[in-house]
């Protein structure tokens, strides 16, 4: 895309927010000023909103939605329609973005979102609950990734982390407004004749409207297209190969790893990952990953960096709220108000990393510690019981809210500012890719650890207990809780609500157990963040570029056109300052 505008003066009128870059394909675009890449990161901070909420607020109401749909037994495909479509689009999106523009495929990012949550809204049944997910899901992949590449187009590596802790405490935010919010309009009546329930998705509607608004108004980047071939093939071959294994990953624990089903969803994803490699092959330079990315240090320290993070973090997220509410008793809906203090340490630390990378140009130490941290600070979790009190894990939560605030940014500076401008796209959407997968592993990995081992400690737990006079004093007094208990523990465990219920004398055996196999996790988890913190050590810190992706990509596109070299993505071109294909691990160029 194109805009063409007169700029000021030096002394003059700043220019409108609304004329946000002058650009043409042949010239150097002007920097934005701090009003004008603050009036396009709102829309962009409404759709990272929506999508991010959307990860956690269906969750809270799942159970309610399912009763009044009568799919309780369905309800899980809910949550893995919109996983598997969210994952899928993100390396789309962000190779579709570098060949013909962010704006128009944000904009179609936010439009499938807001359809697809209309049409949750008004679903009949969970089959279509979840097919509707899908479509949310697919507009969520654009909407998590293109903001990143966005905010690399419009201001300059050396100043983009400020920039980063906005959209970081929006996710922060959303993780712990999204339980509170699917809590309160799952447990309220009819609003406007509406089920309770069906706001959660309809609210997104006049959010997702505002924020297409604002994207459509202001933001303006100059943008070659590139007449390259796009890979279907590749994407159609990703598909093949994750999609089984995302649904392996939901749906394990109930059909068993080893199962018929599971294990034609690996056979399916090995042949998926044979026909993408060959693809890519293939593709060379038009490929929605580009196999050579994977040859340069940055991008694939990057990669492997974000891999082990998200285990590590989605582990640490998805843990605390399961023993804040099994442990503890704690609602869904408190349980999120009660994970604050790892919002407010992501935030803080955000916002801290950014100032200083903006400062002193260097990014490689934050990430370092921010593992260093997290690594320690689950070590200490692991030693949690349930006698622990809420006030004893803040300062927990809050370590793990810094150690994450040091990382996330950080990482996605590092590959963008080591890309060449031309892949801002697919360098971006790449981390996000891989810290989704990553995260998708550790949740996984984490609950099938938990409910494995969940069982035989239960049952030690109890054994032991069974000696004491205050259990055999309470389980004297309450034979009907003894045997609701021993109903509960028996089989699978589907419901904890009966640990409210009953004798605290009795529950407190099973919350040691779940407290003691939590732990087992954490220290897992921690071990995983002792990986990244080693690998981060590998990761190159390349002098950070001064000039906004867009005006880089721009004077690049020129330089080539006046040589006549053409500006297609998949011809060679010489190096500039931050191209992956030629100079990453070596002494730097000197930066524009």
């Amino acid at each position: 895309m194109t805009a063409t505008t007169t700029r000021p003066s030096p002394g003059s009128e700043p220019p409108d927010a609304t004329d946000v870059l002058a650009a043409d394909g042949a010239s150097s675009p002007q920097p934005f000023t701090h009003r004008q890449i603050l009036t396009v990161i709102s829309g962009l901070m409404l759709g990272m909103f929506l999508a991010s909420l959307d990860q956690t607020v269906v969750s809270t109401a799942i159970r309610t939605i399912a009763d009044d749909l009568d799919g309780y037994s369905l309800q899980a495909w809910a949550t893995t329609a919109f996983l598997i479509t969210s994952t899928i689009s993100v390396p789309l999106y962000g190779k579709l973005s570098d060949q013909f523009g962010r704006k128009p495929l944000y904009l179609i990012a936010i439009a499938l979102f807001v359809l697809g949550s209309v049409l949750c809204t008004f679903s009949l049944s969970m089959y279509q609950l979840a097919a509707f997910r899908a479509v949310q899901g697919l507009g969520a992949g654009g909407l998590l990734s293109l903001v990143f590449a966005i905010l690399g187009d419009l201001v300059s590596p050396r100043e983009r982390s400020k920039y980063q802790a906005y959209f970081m405490a929006v996710f922060g935010t959303s993780s712990v407004l999204g339980p509170v919010i699917g809590g309160a309009l799952a447990g309220a009546g009819p609003i406007a004749g509406i089920a309770g329930w069906r706001w959660i998705f309809l609210i997104n509607v006049p959010l997702g409207i505002a924020a297409f608004a604002v994207v459509h108004r202001v933001l303006h980047l100059p943008h070659t297209r590139r007449d390259s071939r796009v890979d279907w093939q590749g994407a159609l071959s990703l598909f093949v190969f994750l999609v089984p294994l995302l649904v392996v990953a939901e749906q394990g624990r109930v059909w068993g790893w080893v199962s018929t089903g599971a294990l034609a969803c690996y056979v399916v994803a090995a042949v998926g990952f044979v026909a993408f490699m060959a693809v890519e092959t293939k593709q060379g330079g038009a490929a929605l990953l580009p196999l050579r990315l994977f040859r340069q240090r940055t991008f694939t320290v990057g990669m492997i960096a974000s891999t082990l993070v998200g285990v590590g973090m989605f582990g640490g997220l998805v843990l605390l709220p399961q023993y804040l509410q099994v442990v503890k008793g704690s609602s869904p809906t408190r349980a999120g108000l009660e994970m604050l203090p790892l919002v407010i340490g992501i935030m803080i630390m955000s916002a801290i990393t950014g100032v200083l990378i903006s400062r002193t140009g260097r990014y490689k130490i934050f990430p370092v510690i921010g593992s260093a941290t997290m690594a320690t600070v689950l070590l200490f979790m692991s030693r949690i019981t349930a006698d622990t009190s809420y006030w004893e894990i803040v300062p927990l939560m809050l370590g793990i809210g810094v150690g994450l605030g040091m990382n996330m940014q950080p990482l996605i500076l590092a590959v963008q500012n080591a890309a060449n401008p031309r892949e801002m796209g697919v360098a971006t959407s790449s981390v996000t890719f891989f810290r989704q997968i990553g995260g998708t592993v550790g949740v996984t990995a984490f609950f099938s650890i938990l409910f494995s081992v969940l069982g035989g400690r239960v049952t030690s737990q109890y054994a032991a207990a069974a000696a004491t006079p205050s259990f055999r004093a309470a389980a004297a007094a309450n034979p009907e809780q003894l045997q609701a208990l021993r109903a509960g523990t028996s089989g699978p465990l589907e419901n904890t609500q009966f640990l409210s219920q009953i004798d605290p004398a009795l529950a407190h055996p099973f919350l040691e157990a779940f407290s003691s196999s939590m732990g087992s996790l954490v220290l897992v988890a921690a071990g995983v963040m002792v990986l990244a913190f080693v690998a981060m050590f590998f990761l190159p810190e390349l002098p950070l570029r001064t000039t906004a992706g867009a005006a880089a990509q721009a004077e690049h596109d020129a330089a080539e056109a006046a040589k006549g070299v053409g500006a297609s993505a998949i011809t060679p071109t010489p190096p500039v300052a931050g191209d992956l294909s030629e100079h990453d691990g070596r002494k730097a160029p000197t930066t524009r």
